[in-house]
């Protein structure tokens, strides 16, 4: 008793919590455990008038390590996968969701705001193995300075069970029981040879006690035998029941060992009994034996028992789906769904909801467009028009700033409006249980109800900025998802807001960035992918200066255009000319080979040194980034995908040249050194003369062992 105290003090305290009043004077409607169901069927009334649905998640992390932060140096494909990685790893905590309905007697919206707790918990014994996630100290550090409950989360938390789990759990149960049913499942055990003494002797009295009660069922005329020259305690064990119309001996007070003897007994002497087990109204496991007068008596109880078995497994499956009836409600209502940069939050709801996430970025939004067809990111909305940007204070578009600024009535301290607010300003109440308020105070930040009742305040105001007049607007009449005004904004996200990279969730193509969305952002450098080398584990006391010295010794000072850190064991360098990233990687190789005294003395031995240093070309990153390992270090992460070679050779990105250089080497085969040029697997030439033609660039010592050893790498490729 003295354990369970604190439980049922803070069962009372997280009942309290549910009102429509939190520790926040903003009204939200708590959801957990204990109020779930009946929260769900408001929800559902409300999704299905609502104009659109905001919706915001809190998760346990962000990053899995250092090098899966959003870099500049990542391509679309890669920032996929680095999201990909971030939605498999972490759980997702506070689900909020806020369906918007417009009231046209009113001219107000009316919002709903849900603060879901949920929690990835274990509800089926038979999936054998409990769910893992990842927590990032810097995001639970983040939550708990905002006041999260962890506790309610934990403790109270809805549990829920993807589609993918759902279809397994179905699966294993028609398997398990689709032969003979749960009755014969233990015809398997019927030659086990009994090992021990007692196993022997408690089998024979079972055996005895068994053929008495039957034999009992048989002379009796009322169908209640008694058992003769037994203990209390014996009857006690062993008392006889009706099951199904059918009279059944109840096994009380045995070990599971004993049970399964009687279990093993019951089917290898009695063709007319069969031993049950199953849940009686206490939910607590019982087993019994049944007698059938007739083999055919026998194969309709077996039906029926296994009836009822797969109904009541069914029933405990839907009853784990938990939290995605709230996602498959949104999904099959169609309606406008509004988030503020939550590419990362639809990934997390596919991993969570649906399935495992697709390799690729196309893969992914082809088939979330199919569950959620329309979609708002408001951080695209409020960068897109050309009119936000200008009043949004430069690109300082985080929800908090863009609720303060478009939405200060309903902000911290609303009597005070901001010298920045500017109208046509758009009316919210807001509507839990049966209480309906226009005037309160601001709620906490990042918690997911709260933060999805900002997000749709601040989509409402951009609306109306757009010359969307709502006093015209009509819910019954009107899908406002295929308004015009918005239209061009709608299945738009940010892939990565840091660099301006939109992806089109209709066709899984990346789309740029307006020109004057973009005009306050950090401005970087074009990236050419093909230009890019990636080293790694080269001496860790080298800086990019330094690596950008060596380098520039070989192939020339404008030979490199940038170098940028993935972290202390890794860098991206980008040449100016694709063919200098197959140069500098036949170079390092043959430099790793040759280890004589040229080799020592060559500008890249600083780099080289240790003979650890790794190279290869920008699909080896991608190649790293999509292993679900995630090691602190990167070059940890290289190993530990299993890359073992220090360097992989890209091909010549002069394609175009290579039948000319071909043709020029054969013509000069005479007066220059012999070269053995062999085609790839692909059929193209590699451009030898090129690399030849760097004479000047380099002593006459070194560019004659330069020379001779692309022969033979050459040779041996």
């Amino acid at each position: 008793m003295t354990r369970q105290w604190p439980l049922r003090a803070f069962s009372g305290a997280l009942s309290r919590a549910y009102s429509s009043s939190s520790s926040s004077p903003f009204p939200l409607k708590h959801v957990a455990k204990l109020n779930f169901e009946s929260a769900f069927c408001e929800l559902k009334s409300h999704v299905g008038a609502a104009d659109f649905v905001a919706i915001d998640l809190e998760m346990t992390g962000v990053t899995s390590a250092p090098w899966r932060e959003s870099f500049e140096y990542d391509r679309y494909d890669v920032r996929y996968l680095k999201v990909k990685d971030s939605a498999e790893k972490f759980a997702i905590l506070q689900f909020g969701v806020c369906p918007f309905r417009w009231d046209a007697h009113h001219q107000s919206f009316i919002a709903h705001p849900h603060n879901f707790y949920i929690f990835p918990r274990q509800e089926l014994a038979a999936d054998g193995t409990s769910y893992e996630f990842l927590c990032q100290t810097t995001s639970m550090d983040f939550l708990a300075k905002y006041q999260f409950d962890f506790n309610a989360c934990i403790h109270e938390g809805v549990s829920y069970l993807s589609r993918r789990q759902e279809e397994e759990a179905l699966k294993r149960l028609n398997l398990r029981y689709e032969d003979n049913g749960l009755l014969d499942k233990v015809n398997e055990f019927r030659d086990v040879p009994l090992a021990r003494v007692t196993d022997v002797l408690f089998s024979e009295r079972m055996k005895n006690r068994l053929s008495e009660w039957r034999d009992g069922l048989l002379r009796s005329g009322n169908g209640v035998p008694q058992f003769q020259g037994i203990s209390n305690h014996s009857r006690q064990q062993m008392q006889t029941i009706f099951y199904k119309m059918r009279p059944a001996l109840s096994l009380n007070g045995f070990t599971a060992h004993q049970l399964k003897l009687i279990q093993l007994v019951t089917n290898k002497h009695f063709k007319d009994l069969a031993y049950v087990r199953f849940n009686s109204e206490t939910s607590c496991s019982q087993q019994i034996v049944v007698y059938m007068d007739s083999k055919s008596d026998k194969d309709l109880f077996m039906k029926e028992v296994k009836d009822d078995y797969l109904k009541e497994a069914d029933m405990k499956i839907k009853a784990a789906i938990g939290f995605r009836h709230v996602i498959d409600l949104l999904s099959s209502a169609q309606k406008l769904i509004v988030g503020h940069n939550c590419f990362l939050d639809i990934a997390h709801i596919y991993s969570k909801f649906f399935g495992p996430l697709p390799q690729t970025a196309e893969g992914f939004v082809s088939s979330f467009h199919t569950y959620f067809p329309h979609i708002v990111d408001t951080k695209v909305l409020l960068n897109s028009n050309s009119v936000l940007p200008q009043r949004m204070r430069k690109s300082n578009t985080s929800l908090s700033s863009a609720f303060s600024l478009l939405c200060p009535q309903m902000a911290v301290n609303s009597n005070k409006i901001s010298d920045l607010a500017f109208r046509p300003f758009v009316n919210v109440e807001v509507q839990v249980d049966d209480t309906r308020s226009s005037n309160w105070s601001s709620g906490i930040k990042h918690e997911a109800g709260y933060d999805a009742f900002m997000t749709g305040c601040v989509f409402a105001q951009a609306c109306s900025h757009l010359g969307i007049d709502f006093k015209l607007h009509s819910s019954s009449s009107e899908n406002l998802a295929q308004n015009e005004k918005l239209q061009k904004y709608i299945n738009l996200l940010y892939l990565s807001w840091i660099h301006g990279d939109i992806i089109d969730l209709r066709t899984g193509n990346m789309i740029a960035e307006s020109s004057g969305s973009n005009k306050f952002r950090k401005q970087h450098p074009k990236i050419l992918f093909e230009n890019v080398v990636l080293i790694w584990r080269f001496p860790l006391r080298l800086k990019a200066t330094e690596i950008r010295e060596c380098i520039s010794k070989v192939f020339g000072p404008c030979s490199v255009t940038s170098i940028y850190h993935v972290d202390e064991t890794a860098v991206f360098v980008q040449f100016s000319k694709a063919e200098l990233v197959f140069e500098f990687l036949v170079l390092k190789e043959s430099l790793e080979r040759s280890n004589d005294a040229i080799s020592v003395l060559h500008p890249l031995s600083k780099l080289l040194e240790g003979g650890n240093t790794c190279a290869a070309g920008y699909e080896t990153y991608k190649e790293i980034c999509s292993s679900p390992i995630s090691k602190v270090l990167f070059a940890d992460q290289a190993d530990a995908v299993g890359i073992r070679w220090k360097t992989r050779l890209v091909e010549s990105k002069l394609e175009a040249q290579s039948q000319k250089q071909e043709s020029f080497c054969e013509e000069n085969v005479a007066t220059t050194t012999s070269i053995s040029v062999e085609k790839s697997k692909t059929g193209k030439q590699h451009v030898i003369d090129d690399l030849l033609s760097r004479r000047s660039k380099c002593d006459e010592v070194i560019d004659s062992f330069f020379t001779a050893e692309v022969r033979q790498v050459r040779a041996t490729n």
